[in-house]
This record gives C-alpha cells, sequence and structure tokens, in this order.
C-alpha cells in the first residue's frame, strides 16, 4: 500500500520535525509513505501543489479532505477505512490545509472528508496527530498492541 499525507507550510520546529520522522518511520513498516509540503501561497496556487501530489499517482489516488466538519471516527473505524483502501488497491492522499483552510477545488474534489475532531487545529499539529492515526490503524489491523 501507499500513502500519501500532503499539507499546506513548512514543518520548521526541529522537535516536531522529530516527532513527525517518528511516526512516519513506524508507518514505513506498513506503507510505502510519503509526505508532500506544499507552499502556503495563494489557493489556487496551493490547489495545484494538491493536483501534482494527486497526479504523480494517477488513477489510483483518493483525496481525503482534513477539514472540522469531515467524519469524525473512532481509530477502530479509520484503520477500516485504511484496510478498504488496501483492498481497493487506492492510494489515499490526506490534504492538510494552511491557516485559511483547503482550497475550495481541493475540498469540492475530495473523495471523502475527514475531522480530527471540532477543535482547529495548526497545520502542524493537525500533521503530527493524522500521522499517530495512521500508524495506530495499521497496528489496529495487524493486532499489534500499540491501541490500548
Amino acid at each position: 500500500m501507499k500513502l500519501v499525507i500532503a499539507a499546506v507550510g513548512r514543518v520548521k520546529e526541529p522537535e516536531l520535525r522529530v516527532l513527525l520522522e517518528d511516526y512516519y518511520g513506524r508507518i514505513r513498516r506498513y506503507a510505502d509513505f510519503e509526505e508532500v509540503e506544499i507552499r502556503e501561497e495563494r489557493a489556487d496556487k496551493a490547489a495545484a501543489g494538491f493536483e501534482r501530489a494527486l497526479s504523480v499517482h494517477g488513477a489510483r489516488a483518493e483525496l481525503v479532505a482534513m477539514e472540522v466538519d469531515g467524519l469524525a471516527l473512532s481509530s477502530e473505524a479509520f484503520a477500516q477505512r485504511i484496510d478498504d483502501a488496501q483492498r481497493r488497491a487506492v492510494v489515499p492522499v490526506f490534504a492538510i490545509g494552511g491557516a485559511e483552510g483547503l482550497p475550495p477545488a481541493v475540498r469540492a474534489r475530495a473523495k471523502w472528508k475527514l475531522s480530527l475532531g471540532p477543535m482547529t487545529l495548526p497545520h502542524r499539529l493537525a500533521r503530527l496527530i493524522l500521522a499517530e492515526q495512521v500508524y495506530r490503524g495499521f497496528s489496529i489491523l495487524k493486532g499489534e498492541p500499540y491501541n490500548k
């Protein structure tokens, strides 16, 4: 399986980068994983960045918009979404917007929307929480003890 986290903005804080790389390394035990950082620009240019991230994977790419009003899933239900993507051989591309959220064109193109909860999170923190949940999802699917 392949999956992508595409996010507006760069993670500049070394401490946060260390945490992200830890979870990215854990994810890579289960899947081919890629992080795509999209420059924080006007909505149309940011949308083009997400389009480039999708186009690399062609018809197999499935955009998942990270939105406050998206589906709020349990970790187990999210793991089932990951399993479904594996079975269908699609490449989930999780899109995280910047300070202004996702560009309307990206939201409109999303196959589905996922929420990390009703609170608005900074994009850097949302990226970390999503990475942890992706790792947790794989550990649930493998029956590993991480999800307690």
